[in-house]
């Protein structure tokens, strides 16, 4: 099978790697479920090499988040839900039913009028969403009520800031930064006992309760929580760093130092950075 620039060969692609008889052992087993994370991660990758502006990376992570369209889309094919070309279909009718003013007639020559235009579109889509739902038999409608308008799709962190920001506009709020500290003790303690008890379940249950704590007091004190734990990925990367290159340095491997080793080289990579600061 050769490489084309037309779509219809990736889906080709995707239908062969699925193929129960003749594919992918590994592609194969995969669901909706399982590479969702993968789904995240190119999006990611795609926004990553935009923020480089590295075009060769671009144009790769675009295919790869292609791809995952693609596979979701093979998916639902195999289950009688829906194709590719569905999926183009309802992003084509989406932009066209969205954009009267450019597709059809319409009074709408002002952003602002655009912007009403629009607005007044996605109620429309959200009644007719609701409705399709209901005759599913789908009942819970996570985009329905106050915060319904938050996506979630967005990452967790950025959602949890989203959902507080939004519940304190009607005062489901602290007043003030110190009592949140005291709740997030409450939570620590919560999950020292879910661990104890041995229940993954709660255990993870009590972690995000606890996450979401650190996310209220970062509103409160004015610290981003996304900002603030990328910028302690990137200390967390450079001190690392450091470790792996002394013990290069010295003859060692990072398989072979104890934590011990590793954790005396940690503490001078904190030194060196106070010497800089």
């Amino acid at each position: 099978m050769q490489a084309s620039q037309d779509i219809s060969r990736l889906i080709e692609i995707m239908a062969a790697l699925r193929n129960p008889e003749t594919g992918c052992p590994w592609d194969i087993v995969q669901t909706y479920e399982t590479i969702k994370p993968y789904t995240i991660e190119e999006a990611y990758e795609v926004a990553d090499a935009i923020e480089r502006k590295d075009m060769d990376d671009l144009c790769d992570e675009l295919g790869d988040l292609l791809l995952q369209v693609v596979f979701h889309a093979r998916i639902a094919e195999e289950a009688g839900e829906f194709a590719f070309g569905d999926v183009v279909e309802a992003v084509t009718k989406k932009m066209i039913r969205r954009h009267p003013h450019v597709f059809a007639r319409s009074d709408a020559d002002t952003p602002e009028a655009v912007k009403l235009q629009w607005d007044a579109i996605k109620k429309q889509e959200k009644r007719d969403r609701a409705e399709r739902r209901a005759n599913r038999g789908i009942t819970e409608d996570f985009k329905a009520g106050y915060l319904g308008g938050i996506q979630r799709s967005q990452p967790a962190l950025t959602e949890a800031l989203k959902l507080q920001e939004h519940a304190a506009r009607v005062g489901f709020d602290w007043s003030e930064a110190e009592p949140i500290l005291d709740k997030i003790e409450e939570e620590i303690a919560e999950l020292r006992e879910a661990m104890k008890a041995g229940k993954p379940h709660a255990v993870a249950d009590e972690l995000g309760d606890l996450i979401f704590a650190l996310v209220n007091i970062g509103r409160h004190v004015g610290a981003d929580p996304e900002n603030a734990l990328r910028g302690t990925n990137t200390k967390f990367r450079r001190r690392f760093s450091h470790i792996e290159t002394s013990l290069h340095a010295a003859g060692e491997t990072l398989e072979a130092a104890t934590l011990e080793r590793m954790e005396d080289l940690w503490q001078s990579a904190k030194a060196i950075e106070r010497e800089l600061a």
